[in-house]
């Protein structure tokens, strides 16, 4: 009895696997509430993605989105175009129009990370190869 006991905890704190927690990204509106800046991200892969030379590649990574009046649409929306510019560990997006006051907008940032929790796909009913992302809501 006393080896079974044994086992059966083994079993349970073999297969108890933490996923290790991605840095949190961070956005704030900047230079008189005209810019957004987005901190956080490490700053390696900020300078491997800066050097490749395809255009927009920051707003398929990081996209800036308007926040519709109903809010289950807000997966069909437009990206808000501008100007990203990197500088030191930071991503600084510049929209072509500038932020409206009263206006609710949202970045929505792909968590990349390749090691998913395999029960992810049961919790979040997710299919093999759809990314997780999070939404990060700020409004001027």
């Amino acid at each position: 009895m006393k080896k079974a006991g044994i086992f059966l905890l083994l079993i349970c704190f073999g297969c108890r696997y933490k996923v290790p927690v991605a840095a949190p990204i961070h956005i704030m509106l900047t230079d008189s509430n005209h810019s957004l800046k987005v901190k956080g991200l490490d700053y390696a892969v900020i300078e491997d993605i800066n050097r490749d030379t395809v255009n927009n590649r920051w707003q398929s990574l990081i996209p800036v989105y308007r926040m519709p009046a109903d809010t289950d649409m807000k997966d069909f929306q437009n990206t808000q175009p501008g100007n990203y510019q990197v500088k030191d560990s930071t991503v600084v997006f510049t929209p072509d129009t500038p932020f409206k006051k009263g206006q609710v907008y949202f970045v929505r940032y792909y968590q990349h990370s390749g090691n998913e929790d395999p029960l992810h796909y049961i919790r979040d009913k997710k299919r093999t190869g759809a990314l997780r992302y999070k939404d990060l809501i700020f409004s001027y």
